[in-house]
């Protein structure tokens, strides 16, 4: 690879364009480093230790250790890594994109989701590998199909996106992923569509009737689910009054969030807290199998 652009021990880096534009760049991000991306490239992070923040156009996000989140370029990524925490990744640029497409009839979209261990340290090694190498397009081949492949449960829904070529489909499915991700990343707030429309190039009818048909669930639908997630993470790992955890979660008062959240958690949030995050039989998924399932199929 021509470079490693490390943020490590609380230093800030921020990408230059001019060099993001020449090749693909391997990017790290240990130990409260903080590394912001160029916006002309497609960025993919791999959180091998520990936890990370990233701030990006789509939101904020935090990353696990065995998660990955991906962005299309413009996005303007800032990863901040926590106190032990080592976040890799890829800038990729239009040739790099290319060639994958080439080399596997796929591509990469912006999304989020989890790696198992034994991906997780094939990617670290490959990661280093195409670092280590004098030869990048070479190089980038493995570490390309490899992150391909943690896509690979997206490949079906691309063919149920409109559009007569396979080209189409793949520009709408990505700008699809993008809304999901933008949802996603401002699950502490009211999403309007006018926003997903205006982030996606399509009118509001256009994507509402095309997200519903890919995921199989509204926009707002998934806004409700996101916040009402986010609330119980709140509830679980943080002394914040149950209040406060609504307004955290964009619900305008503690009425329609307590019925809201007890008709998703079959309990009201007080009991879901001295529960400590455990819920009735008859509830629904528990917040972190929901955003498990969330993230593994469909980001």
């Amino acid at each position: 690879m021509r470079q490693l652009s490390l943020a490590d021990r609380g230093q800030t880096v921020s990408l230059d364009k001019a060099i993001d534009d020449i090749a693909p760049t391997c990017m790290g991000v240990a130990r409260l480093g903080s590394l912001q991306a160029a916006g002309t490239s497609f960025s993919v992070w791999m959180q091998v230790r520990g936890t990370s923040w990233v701030e990006a156009k789509e939101g904020r996000f935090r990353l696990r250790q065995g998660e990955w989140i991906a962005f299309e370029k413009e996005s303007r990524p800032l990863v901040q890594a926590g106190r032990n925490g080592l976040c890799v990744g890829m800038n990729l640029n239009v040739e790099a994109l290319r060639v994958l497409t080439e080399m596997a009839d796929c591509g990469l979209y912006a999304g989020r989701g989890l790696m198992n261990r034994a991906d997780a340290r094939v990617a670290l090694r490959l990661w280093r590998d195409a670092l280590a190498s004098g030869q990048p397009a070479q190089a980038l081949r493995p570490l390309l199909l490899h992150l391909a492949g943690l896509q690979r449960s997206l490949a079906d829904n691309v063919q149920r996106c409109p559009g007569r070529s396979r080209s189409r489909k793949r520009q709408v499915f990505g700008r699809m992923q993008r809304a999901r991700l933008y949802l996603e990343g401002n699950s502490h707030r009211v999403v309007r569509i006018g926003e997903l429309a205006e982030l996606t190039n399509f009118s509001s009818w256009y994507l509402s009737k095309t997200f519903q048909s890919l995921y199989e669930e509204s926009p707002q639908s998934l806004s409700a689910r996101l916040r009402l997630e986010r609330a119980a993470d709140l509830l679980r790992d943080t002394d914040m009054m149950v209040g406060e955890v609504a307004a955290a979660s964009g619900f305008d008062n503690c009425c329609s969030f307590a019925r809201a959240f007890r008709a998703r958690y079959g309990q009201s949030a007080s009991r879901f807290r001295e529960n400590d995050g455990q819920l009735p039989p008859h509830s629904a998924k528990s917040p972190v199998v929901s955003r498990k399932y969330s993230a593994a199929t469909q980001s």
